[in-house]
C-alpha cells in the first residue's frame, strides 16, 4: 500500500507543477501586454526592455509558486524545477512566436535566474502554508 500512496503523491506533485507552469505562462503573457502598453504610452527607452523582461519572468515564477504550491514539502526543489521548466517553456513559446530559436549565453543566464527565483519562491510558498 505504501508504493500506491507514493505514486498518488507523485501524481499530485506533477499536477501541481503543470498547473504552476501554465499559470506562469499566462501571467507572463498578461504582463508582456501590460508592459508593451506602458512602453508605448510612457515612451520607455528600449534599453529598459531587458530589465522589464527579467522582472516579468521573476514575477511570473513567484506568482505561480505562491498560488499553485500547496503541498507541504520540498518547496526549494519544486521551486528550482519550476524556475528551470518555466524558462525553457517560455523560451520555446516565445521562439515559436518569433519563428527563431536563438541559443546563447542569455538562455543560460535566464535558466540560472529562473532557478534562483524558483528556489526562493518555492521556499516562501511552502513556508507560508505551514
Amino acid at each position: 500500500m505504501h508504493s500506491n500512496e507514493t505514486a498518488v503523491e507523485k501524481k499530485h506533485y506533477v499536477l501541481e507543477m503543470v498547473k504552476a507552469l501554465i499559470l506562469s505562462i499566462i501571467v507572463t503573457l498578461v504582463m508582456i501586454l501590460l508592459a508593451a502598453f506602458a512602453i508605448k504610452i510612457f515612451n520607455i527607452p528600449t534599453d529598459s526592455i531587458i530589465i522589464i523582461n527579467q522582472v516579468i519572468k521573476g514575477v511570473s515564477i513567484f506568482v505561480s509558486a505562491m498560488i499553485c504550491f500547496k503541498l507541504p514539502s520540498c518547496g526549494f526543489i519544486r521551486g528550482i524545477i519550476l524556475g528551470i521548466l518555466y524558462i525553457l517553456l517560455s523560451f520555446v513559446v516565445f521562439s515559436l512566436f518569433n519563428n527563431e530559436f536563438a541559443f546563447g549565453i542569455n538562455l543560460l543566464n535566464d535558466v540560472a535566474l529562473g532557478a534562483v527565483t524558483g528556489l526562493i519562491s518555492g521556499i516562501i510558498a511552502v513556508n507560508l502554508r505551514k
